[in-house]
């Protein structure tokens, strides 16, 4: 044996062992957000199916504030040896162009386990709004410069900085209010305080199916398979705009590649999981399983096109 296949021979027969111990104790999936939202919940579903795959109990630990540093720094204090998750998102790719020295650097400090979900955000008005249908709001906008305001929650959120690019893409001229909450954007939309709202669809179901709240649009690439009578912004602007939103899990950079990759293995086996499927379309969510390399280059490539909306919509830094 030539010592370049003896070198192969010992690196194989030192990750092999690690491959089939991992894990060797609980999971946990730290989420930089609270209880009961879309991200906590869909990390819940895959967590539960992802426990029976690896043999040991996954369990989830909510740690909202700050940014999401929080949560991404208890990820990196830990051992990194792939039993502590952290649940990335879009909130993961906007905080690395909202801040001016970020505690944390997620491309260079964490690796992805794979992306998860996919959730459409959706441009809605108040259920007896004068606007009928998108080309209405967009008429309406041209010819009226600045006289809308558009509702949004806290700024630098996925919603907010969905609005500022929704108004550079379409070129109107709209105020972006924002409000500390969903309920507090609903309330305005209802109350006529604001004329239009960008959110997620999901934490919005049961206004829209209570027909308190209408969709003229949704944000994404492809129509929501559930409103299929409503277009996408793309499709009635006649332009390229594509916003969605999503999560996924990753860990230290410094865990061994063979926890990553069992890691992963059980997360795509969740997102196959029929019951998981079927609690994702009750959440407006839709499975998105990835290697682990196309988890990387999706969170380079959102974040550097959330720091650019940043940037445009000259959003300062904290």
């Amino acid at each position: 044996m030539n010592r370049l296949s003896l070198c192969a021979a010992l690196l194989f027969a030192l990750i092999t062992p690690l491959a089939h111990a991992f894990p060797t104790k609980p999971i946990k999936i730290i989420v930089p957000f609270g209880a009961g939202g879309v991200a906590d919940l869909t990390a819940r579903t895959v967590a539960q199916h992802m426990q029976d795959s690896l043999g040991q109990s996954v369990v989830v630990e909510n740690r909202p504030g700050a940014g999401g540093f929080s949560a991404a720094e208890a990820v990196l204090n830990a051992e990194p040896d792939g039993h502590t998750l952290l649940l990335i998102s879009n909130g993961t790719a906007v905080s690395a162009g909202l801040f001016k020295s970020p505690p944390v650097n997620a491309e260079r400090d964490l690796r992805a386990v794979g992306l998860m979900s996919a959730f459409d955000l959706a441009l809605v008005v108040p259920g007896e709004s004068r606007f009928a249908q998108f080309t209405d709001f967009l008429g309406f906008a041209k010819a009226n410069p600045g006289k809308l305001n558009l509702g949004t929650i806290n700024i630098g959120s996925t919603q907010h900085l969905a609005a500022e690019l929704l108004k550079s893409s379409l070129g109107i001229d709209a105020q972006v209010i924002p409000f500390n909450g969903t309920p507090a954007v609903v309330g305005a939309l209802r109350g006529g305080t604001i004329d239009a709202a960008v959110e997620i669809l999901g934490p919005l179901s049961a206004q829209i199916s209570a027909k308190t709240v209408r969709v003229l649009a949704t944000l994404g690439a492809k129509r929501n398979g559930a409103l299929a009578g409503v277009p996408t912004v793309g499709e009635a602007a006649q332009n390229t705009f594509n916003v969605t939103s999503w999560n996924g899990l990753a860990t230290s950079a410094k865990a061994p590649p063979a926890a990553i990759a069992k890691l992963n293995q059980a997360l795509n086996a969740a997102l196959a999981a029929t019951s998981v499927r079927t609690r994702f379309s009750e959440l407006s969510v839709v499975a998105m399983p990835s290697s682990p390399e196309q988890a990387n280059a999706h969170l380079a490539s959102e974040t550097k096109r959330w720091s650019e909306v940043i940037r445009d919509a000259k959003i300062a830094q904290q």
